[in-house]
C-alpha cells in the first residue's frame, strides 16, 4: 500500500441532497482503525468483524449534533462464537473490542458467515444525548450477511427511516487496514395532517437515491487514494444541488487512565483491595477497550 496523506484517512464528511430530501455520510478509517485492531491481535475473522462495526459506529456517530453525545453499537449472543462486541463514538473518539470463544472459532472455516459467528444474536444501537440526558435504544436480530444489513433493519424498524449502509474493508500486504463506509437516509417531510414521507419505503425520491447509493463498490469505499468528496461526486454529479459539510477528525478514544482507575479502586474497602492485589501488592486492572493493564496499589490512597 502506498503512503496516503492523513487528511484522506480517519475523517468523515456529511452531505445533503435537498431536491431528493436525502442526506448522507461518508467515512474512511486508517491509522485509527489499525491502532485499535493491533492492540488486540484478534484472529482475521474477528478483526474484520470489528473493523466493520467500528466503521458503522463512526458513520452513525458522526451524525450526532450533540457534541458530547455518544453512539454505542453492541451485540450479544448466548450461543455464538461472539459473546460480546462493543463500539462507541463520542466527540470524534472511536473505540471498540470483542469477546469471543476461541475454541468455537477454531471449529469454523476461515471465512465464517455472520450466522456462524452469532447464531441467534442481537444488535443494539444506543444514542445517549448529553444536552437533554435522554437515551434512545433499538434492538434488532442480526440477520443477513453483514452487520451493515442489521443496522439498516434498525433504522427501518426502530426509526422508520429508509436507510442504506455500505462498508468496504481492505488489508494491504503491509498489514495495514483501510475501511470506508456510506450511510444514506431519506429525510422526513410533514409531521401533521398527512403521512410522514419517511415511512414510505417506496417513495420515488428514495428509490432514486437508494439506486445510486447501491452502485458504490466496496473497493471504492476502502480506496484511500479516492477523496471522499470524489465519491459524492461520482454518485450524485447529476443532482442539481449537493451540499457537503465537514465532520470532526476521528481519533482513537479510551477514557481509562491511571488516575481514573485509581479513583475507582478507592471505592472498595482496604480489605477488598488487599484481596484483589497480587504478591507485589498491585491490583492489575485491564481495560478491554485499549488492551492495557493499569497496576494500582491496594493501600488507602490507592496510588497508581
Amino acid at each position: 500500500m502506498t503512503d496516503i496523506t492523513l487528511p484522506e484517512l480517519d475523517r468523515a464528511i456529511g452531505f445533503t441532497i435537498p431536491q431528493q430530501n436525502a442526506r448522507g455520510r461518508l467515512v474512511r478509517l486508517g491509522p485509527v482503525l489499525d491502532e485499535i485492531l493491533t492492540a488486540h491481535a484478534y484472529p482475521p475473522a474477528i478483526e474484520r468483524l470489528l473493523a466493520e462495526a467500528l466503521t458503522l459506529t463512526a458513520l452513525i456517530g458522526t451524525t450526532l449534533k450533540d457534541a458530547d453525545g455518544q453512539l454505542t453499537i453492541q451485540t450479544r449472543s448466548d450461543t455464538g462464537v461472539i459473546q460480546l462486541l462493543v463500539c462507541d463514538y463520542r466527540g470524534g473518539e472511536l473505540r471498540g473490542y470483542v469477546q469471543f470463544d476461541a475454541d468455537k472459532l477454531a471449529e469454523l472455516p476461515a471465512d465464517p458467515t455472520l450466522f456462524a459467528l452469532f447464531g441467534q444474536g442481537y444488535l443494539a444501537i444506543t444514542f445517549d444525548l448529553a444536552v437533554t440526558g435522554e437515551r434512545y435504544q433499538g434492538i434488532v436480530p442480526i440477520d443477513g450477511e453483514t452487520l451493515s444489513a442489521a443496522a439498516e433493519s434498525y433504522f427501518t424498524q426502530s426509526e422508520q427511516i429508509p436507510s442504506l449502509l455500505r462498508v468496504g474493508i481492505s488489508k494491504g500486504p503491509d498489514g495495514r487496514t483501510v475501511a470506508g463506509g456510506l450511510f444514506l437516509q431519506h429525510l422526513p417531510e410533514g409531521e401533521e395532517g398527512r403521512e410522514r414521507l419517511h415511512v414510505k419505503l417506496d417513495h420515488p425520491e428514495w428509490e432514486h437515491v437508494q439506486a445510486l447509493g447501491q452502485t458504490m463498490e466496496a473497493e471504492e469505499l476502502a480506496d484511500a487514494a479516492l477523496p471522499l468528496e470524489t465519491l459524492v461526486w461520482r454518485l450524485f454529479n447529476e443532482e442539481q444541488d449537493v451540499r457537503v459539510t465537514q465532520a470532526p477528525a476521528i481519533v482513537r478514544g479510551c477514557r481509562c487512565s491511571a488516575d481514573y482507575i485509581a479513583s475507582v479502586i478507592t471505592k472498595f474497602s482496604v480489605e477488598e483491595r488487599r484481596d484483589m492485589a497480587d504478591a507485589d501488592g498491585l491490583i492489575q486492572v485491564d481495560c478491554a477497550f485499549c488492551a492495557k493493564k493499569f497496576p494500582v496499589r491496594y493501600d488507602a490512597e490507592a496510588t497508581a
